[in-house]
């Protein structure tokens, strides 16, 4: 097996990190949390009835709003995942009653800007594959003007256009009506998840929510004996779960040039999450759970591992064109498309199946390599 980063479980690997690192750990994610919650609010983010007031401030407030919620979205995660990671030293009634709640927020607060990137991914993809020319200030195969964009945004364009060639005549038919289809129902997707972030910024869920990140940024609830306890012991645990399922992993079929059987799943009428992704999903939360747990142990500032650096970034590419293939598939099944249409969304969800592949291949690359530490 490959060397892997920081052994957490090796007492010659540093000082000891006890629940007091933990404690303070939480205290300042927890600090963190409430100040991009001000920083939102500041903003016009949301008023208390829920709504958005987006008449308050231009593009600059937008943009530190899309600042806000990132960053509740990433202490959000990194409280809720350490409170997993080392339960055994924090109370349980109280850790298991805010845990999830955590986990809901981040949720809500990530399907937006989820909805904006799959929409820009699909698009490029289909300007790329068609070698269509994309109208200037609108997404690719959009059926008509832009509506306003919401408060998260997705990436920035990385894709070059390529010119039309004779062999993509078929698909350049059916590419516009596909891109028009697909902005219809992703941008209606992004609307109602803007409206259900609002809403869930301004109930009465999210203040309890907010109230107990507020108690937790002067007082973590650890349990008595938490204080003097080792943490490298949990924090290997997750070391250990996570290179349990890489192992698990079909890593020897990585980056298969042409996976039919995923390509036949996707095209099926089965609506349901395509079942060989599942797994490189859950390897993609445990490796997150286990830098928050080296976070925990070795402090913020100690230099990230490229070789897991690199190896997350492959799982992010992994999900993303994981879900756009999803889409496309969706898509395709909508009653009474054209067949130029059907087809082209059938060739993009299949360019899609290759890019997962693909980030398959570039994990199970980064994954084998030796350790190296980030200068």
């Amino acid at each position: 097996m490959a060397q892997r980063h920081h052994d957490l479980t090796d007492p010659t690997a540093g000082p000891v990190s006890t629940g007091d690192a933990l404690a303070g750990y939480l205290r300042g994610q927890a600090t963190e949390f409430l100040r991009a919650l001000r920083l939102h609010r500041e903003t016009g983010g949301a008023v208390p009835n829920g709504s958005s007031s987006a008449s308050t401030g231009g593009p600059a407030s937008a943009e530190v709003r899309v600042d806000a919620v990132r960053a509740l979205r990433r202490s959000a995660r990194r409280i809720s995942g350490s409170l997993h990671t080392f339960r055994p030293l924090l109370e349980p009634e109280w850790s298991e009653g805010i845990r999830p709640e955590l986990a809901w927020l981040s949720g809500t607060l990530a399907l937006e800007h989820a909805y904006g990137a799959r929409l820009e991914r699909l698009l490029l993809a289909l300007n790329r594959l068609s070698g269509a020319a994309p109208v200037p200030g609108q997404p690719v195969g959009s059926a008509g003007p832009a509506l306003p964009g919401p408060a998260f945004p997705g990436p920035a364009d990385r894709a070059a256009v390529h010119p039309a060639t004779p062999d993509r005549g078929n698909l350049t038919v059916g590419a516009a009506k596909a891109g028009a289809l697909l902005d219809r129902q992703l941008t209606l997707a992004r609307t109602r998840a803007h409206s259900t972030a609002l809403q869930a910024l301004g109930s009465s869920r999210f203040h309890a929510v907010a109230d107990k990140v507020a108690v937790l940024a002067s007082e973590v609830p650890l349990t008595p004996t938490a204080p003097a306890t080792d943490l490298r012991p949990l924090a290997g645990a997750a070391e250990e779960r996570l290179a349990d399922a890489v192992t698990a992993l079909p890593l020897v079929t990585a980056g298969s040039p042409y996976n039919a059987e995923a390509l036949i799943h996707g095209l099926s009428p089965d609506p349901a999450p395509h079942p060989q992704d599942a797994p490189w999903h859950q390897v993609r939360l445990l490796l997150r759970l286990h830098r928050y747990a080296g976070e925990v142990v070795h402090g913020r500032s100690t230099p990230q591992d490229v070789r897991l650096l690199a190896a997350g970034e492959a799982l992010d590419r992994h999900r993303d064109a994981s879900e756009a293939s999803s889409a496309a598939a969706q898509a395709a099944r909508t009653p009474r498309i054209a067949p130029a249409t059907a087809y082209a969304l059938g060739v993009l969800h299949a360019d899609q199946r290759h890019e997962v592949e693909a980030a398959r291949y570039a994990f199970q690359r980064s994954w084998q390599k030796q350790t190296i530490g980030a200068p």
